[in-house]
């Protein structure tokens, strides 16, 4: 019985309880290593990072698939772009064929029912569990009509323009007006000289695949987004097996499009402060004599302690800005690698010591952004993980929203972990704003959504949404009012005592800068 690519069977792993488990797995390549195969396998409903190569013995070939032949697609670049189809894959692909075909059918989309009226002011109050009031009329139905309503203006206002465009075939086109997550979006027209790259943006934050099978209106600006339908057997494989920065050594998660003479490699040598890959020890030693570097290049606009983050324009240091990219994409599945990195300004935290300002992480943001995002992509190098690094670098980028006077929310779709990141600060931050109000007269303290909006430079859609994942907006006596359980509250005071980072709005040198008024970035 020979397992050829496309199979799906049970594969032997390791969980987090260093426990063996037989998960379902897909191979996507076989390779012959001193006569002997081995199998790149992809777990199927596992992040791709547990992607790995396997030998034989961990594959329980009694219950293997084997997947339907189909015509190959053209192939890309020269590397070839299809493979026979794995079982389930037609069935999906018929339901995404039958979406697409309904979406562009009809023209329209209906909105994703949301929170917006929840602007009117509600009264906060601290109860016990057992004496949470009665959700019987919930929110959902009193807003019932309201959304109704909502749904016909959306429809109204979709029905108006042409059919779906899928982004691939016409990128030129200007794309029709949609509601999303409740909000018509505008057409935005194309900006004249210059190229940009189009992106399929999902409209549910907790969505980890923007390939849903329904196009959504590409944006003509400098979107790092993965367009996830240009996939292919290569780009779904680890191609770097190993990455020594400074003292760290890196085992990549995703692809990354180094150079392919690169990545047959043992070890990707980079150089901590310049971020320049090289192919040796003794290249990066023999580099490390004529770089000058110590730091990121760009200008320093936050220190306290051992932490600092540099502001570093993409026109002006185009090959830190790239390395950097590569870099991230290796640890990032959901954005994709632009050479172009004019459109976006890079901040990187560093950690000094006697040796120099040493790489944490970073985020990256438009230059220009009609969708009021404040972060591109955002990424904490494993080694610096689970450390409070990621919060710190969420915490910053509000902190810059704030100094610019505007409200940001990251770019979508946010990875696993970002999502939980993003989660997680978003709750503290506005329970931390929700616990600080104080009663006047003896009445229930009063805030606004767009209050706390403002307080904490969160667009009005992330605070809603959080305030719902937390189960804390409820309908009683006519008002909305926003209930503090103890649980809740015992909760986040932990993890506040946990939170040592934070960041000191007084170490901060920012001037933020009207990019619409320069002739050229």
């Amino acid at each position: 019985m020979e397992v050829v690519e496309g199979c799906r069977l049970p594969v032997l792993r390791r969980n987090q309880e260093n426990e063996d488990e037989w998960p379902l797995a897909e191979i996507l390549s076989v390779k012959d290593i001193s006569g002997r195969k081995v199998f790149y396998v992809h777990y199927i409903d596992f992040n791709k990072r547990l992607d790995e190569w396997v030998t034989p013995e961990r594959l329980d070939l009694k219950k293997i698939q084997f997947p339907k032949k189909e015509a190959k697609t053209p192939t890309k670049n020269g590397l070839p772009g299809s493979r026979p189809n794995s079982p389930e894959r037609e069935l999906k692909k018929t339901l995404d064929l039958s979406l697409h075909s309904s979406a562009a059918g009809i023209g329209k989309t209906i909105p994703t029912p949301g929170l917006p009226y929840l602007a009117a002011s509600a009264s906060l109050q601290r109860v016990p569990v057992d004496k949470l009031p009665d959700r019987t009329n919930s929110i959902e139905n009193v807003t019932k009509n309201l959304l109704s309503k909502r749904k016909l203006e959306a429809v109204s206002l979709a029905t108006q323009c042409s059919p779906v465009t899928p982004a691939a075939a016409a990128p030129e086109i200007p794309t029709p007006v949609y509601a999303q997550n409740g909000s018509a979006r505008r057409p935005m027209p194309q900006v004249a000289g210059r190229k940009r790259k189009a992106n399929c943006l999902g409209t549910d934050e907790d969505s980890q695949d923007s390939s849903d099978g329904i196009p959504s209106a590409p944006r003509m600006t400098g979107s790092l987004v993965s367009d996830r339908s240009h996939d292919d057997i290569v780009t779904r494989m680890k191609n770097i097996e190993c990455i020594e920065l400074g003292r760290h050594r890196l085992k990549p998660w995703y692809f990354s499009p180094y150079p392919q003479e690169l990545t047959s490699l043992p070890v990707l040598y980079l150089c901590e402060f310049c971020l320049k890959y090289l192919k040796s020890l003794k290249c990066l030693q023999r580099h490390l004599t004529k770089c000058n570097l110590r730091h990121p290049p760009g200008n320093e606009i936050y220190r306290k302690g051992t932490i600092s983050f540099f502001e570093i324009d993409g026109r002006k240091n185009k090959n830190y800005s790239q390395n950097l990219c590569l870099l991230a994409k290796c640890f990032l599945d959901h954005k994709t690698l632009y050479y172009d990195t004019d459109p976006f300004l890079f901040y990187v935290m560093t950690e000094y010591d006697c040796k120099g300002f040493h790489i944490v992480g970073y985020f990256s943001k438009e230059k220009e952004s009609t969708e009021d995002y404040n972060v591109a992509c955002i990424l904490t190098l494993p080694p610096y993980q689970r450390r409070g690094y990621g919060k710190l670098l969420i915490e910053f980028s509000y902190e810059l929203s704030k100094v610019e006077g505007k409200t940001g929310t990251p770019e979508k779709p946010l990875s696993d972990l970002g999502l939980l990141s993003y989660r997680s600060y978003w709750s503290q931050t506005i329970l931390e704003i929700l616990m600080e109000l104080k009663s006047e007269n003896g009445e229930r303290p009063q805030i606004t959504i767009n209050e706390i909006s403002e307080l904490t430079s969160i667009k009005k859609e992330d605070v809603i949404s959080t305030l719902q994942y937390l189960n804390l907006i409820n309908y009683y006596k006519g008002q909305y009012i926003l209930t503090l359980s103890e649980d809740i509250v015992e909760g986040h005071e932990k993890a506040m005592m946990k939170r040592h980072l934070r960041i000191d709005s007084k170490c901060l040198h920012f001037t933020p800068k009207d990019w619409s008024k320069r002739g050229k970035w």
